[in-house]
């Protein structure tokens, strides 16, 4: 699950042997340029005196820097104010205000009109890594709002470049600001909670930073590089709450949490076995970007290249505050949302059901409950997963939360009644097969029953299953032939309409996300990656025009592939 990051150039890919990204750190010593020449005492002083001036005079001429050191004790969280800024740290004309040039329909294709740079990129290599470590204190921040960022570089001075993900012209990103050299530092290791084998790294707060209007909302990976050429990524989303977006972006960030083993130890595994807790208090292993990389990057890469109007947040804000989902026609998860809490769960059921269209483009989605509760950091900086309803302290008191799948007891709630679709097996590695051509989605890909899309499917599926919770009128997109662990079965795409209006669409698989950075310059017809981008660009759009049912209710097919569901249960 670990995701390199891609040089993004129009229309150009390049080998695994070429992603990578050169650093270097110029450095220049001033030189008396008069060597043999000696100024007498009153020569000197005058020169002191004159140099003393012109450097107050550059100062005070100098904008002001919008990061400001930390002196405050470890464990404390920076308050989400309004910055007093304008443009990369300089004094706005109108303090403490919120901007407004980001609420209208064309500024996300105005944005991605400005110059992009690949220089976001870091390579493969766990060296450089391991030289420079971070992790902010919140998951996301509304625009103006201020972070904090721990960081661990021991053996050399490191700055913070703030990149914002997108298209730009088929770069990726933009450098949005850069802060001043930070000294080495170094920070304690990791606290190990004995009963949960939670590892948390409880570092002592050194930068905190302040959005403003120079900060668009979005996707943020915050590079961390070391001048003894160490790099890694802290991902940060800048949200925009009073967006008329009817788009919204959801980052699942749960999901990268549970894989992070940085410590010792992940909800999979560890040294003395699994966590039952993990802490947002500690920075991603690998590159430090999570899955962002590879799940969810190409996607965003994608609607802003379309020039969407589009708004950005993470699942723990649909836990935190899902009543805004209300606000959106849409949302779109991409990649893999697979850990969810009640509210994150009711507050996306509470959208279907007004007419607020889910887009599900990955699998394995809402299938293990967690809760979260808080650290010093803040309120939901821990994510619980006892996984055996036997071990969780909550069975009993409340087995409303006993944290297992959403399928088992005591929760017995399927992921299928929501995504329309039941998570089955991994990993597997097949072709997607077309299967209801006539579908809305394909209108102009070009594409016929029986059409191969080679190795989308992977490496996890979703499966329309008799017998489980399943919406009666789901229309099967695709149904595709697979072996998972010497089993043959059938990864399905699926789509349905709610009673609200609502659509939901479900991918059901991971491999369809990669797609969507290929150039297309000929149309559908020039191959599957192609055919995949206008499927989701007329997914996308429709879903941003209202509820998609209504205009598209679904076309129940279920039975022309021999599935036959529970009326109880559909």
């Amino acid at each position: 699950r670990r995701h390199a990051a891609r040089s993004r150039r129009p229309h150009a890919r390049l080998r695994p042997t070429q992603r990578h990204t050169m650093f270097g750190l110029s450095a220049g010593a001033l030189k008396l340029r008069r060597p043999h020449a000696r100024l007498r005492p009153t020569q000197w002083a005058m020169i002191v005196i004159a140099a003393t001036t012109l450097a107050s005079a550059v100062f005070l001429a100098l904008p002001r820097s919008d990061e400001t050191a930390v002196a405050e004790p470890a464990g404390q969280s920076t308050p989400d104010r309004k910055a007093n800024t304008g443009d990369h740290g300089r004094e706005s004309p109108t303090p403490g205000t919120k901007a407004t040039t980001y609420h209208h329909p064309g500024w996300i294709a105005d944005e991605n009109a400005k110059p992009g740079t690949a220089a976001w990129h870091i390579p493969d290599d766990p060296k450089m890594w391991s030289k420079i470590r971070g992790y902010a204190n919140v998951t996301s921040i509304d625009h103006g709002g201020s972070f904090t960022l721990y960081v661990e570089s021991p053996e050399a001075p490191w700055h913070v470049e703030a990149y914002r993900m997108g298209f730009y012209g088929g770069t990726g990103a933009r450098l949005i600001w850069t802060s001043s050299p930070q000294p080495p530092v170094r920070q304690s290791p990791p606290v190990v909670d004995p009963t949960t084998n939670m590892r948390e790294a409880r570092w002592d707060p050194v930068l905190v930073v302040h959005t403003d209007d120079g900060w668009p909302p979005g996707q943020y990976l915050l590079k961390l590089v070391s001048g003894d050429g160490g790099a890694t990524f802290v991902p940060v989303v800048v949200r925009d709450d009073d967006s008329p977006a009817p788009l919204l972006m959801q980052s699942a960030v749960t999901t990268w949490q549970a894989y992070n083993d940085w410590g010792g130890s992940s909800l999979y595994s560890g040294t003395g076995g699994r966590a039952k807790i993990v802490s947002f208090d500690r920075p991603y292993n690998g590159n430090g970007s999570g899955e962002f990389l590879g799940r969810e990057f190409e996607l965003i890469y994608f609607i802003e290249r379309l020039g969407l109007d589009v708004t950005y947040w993470t699942d723990i804000d649909l836990h935190e505050r899902g009543e805004l989902l209300l606000r959106r026609k849409a949302i779109v998860i991409g990649g893999h949302d697979e850990y969810y809490s009640t509210a994150m769960r009711r507050a996306l059921e509470r959208a279907r059901d007004n007419g607020v269209n889910i887009a599900f483009l990955g699998a394995n989605n809402v299938f293990r409950k967690i809760r979260l509760e808080p650290s010093p950091l803040g309120s939901t900086r821990r994510q619980v997963n006892y996984r055996d309803p036997k071990l969780d302290p909550m069975r009993g008191k409340n087995d409303a939360e006993v944290t297992v799948e959403w399928r088992a007891a005591p929760s017995n709630e399927p992921e299928s009644s929501l995504t329309g679709s039941y998570y089955e097996c991994n990993p597997v590695k097949a072709d997607l097969v077309i299967s209801d051509a006539s579908a809305w989605m394909f209108e102009g890909t070009g594409v016929r029953n029986g059409d191969r899309w080679p190795n989308a499917v992977g490496n996890e599926y979703d499966r329309v299953t008799p017998g489980v919770p399943t919406p009666a009128n789901i229309q099967i997109l695709a149904h595709s032939p697979v072996t998972c662990k010497g089993k043959r079965s059938f990864a399905d795409m699926t789509y349905y309409s709610a009673p609200s209006g609502a659509g939901v669409f479900n991918a059901a698989t991971f491999w369809l996300i990669p797609a969507l950075d290929d150039a297309c310059l000929a149309g559908p017809a020039e191959g599957p990656p192609c055919q995949i981008q206008k499927m989701v660009d007329n997914l996308l759009r429709t879903f941003s025009s209202g509820p998609a049912g209504i205009v598209h209710p679904s076309v129940p097919n279920a039975n022309q592939f021999g599935i036959e569901l529970n009326p109880a249960t559909g």
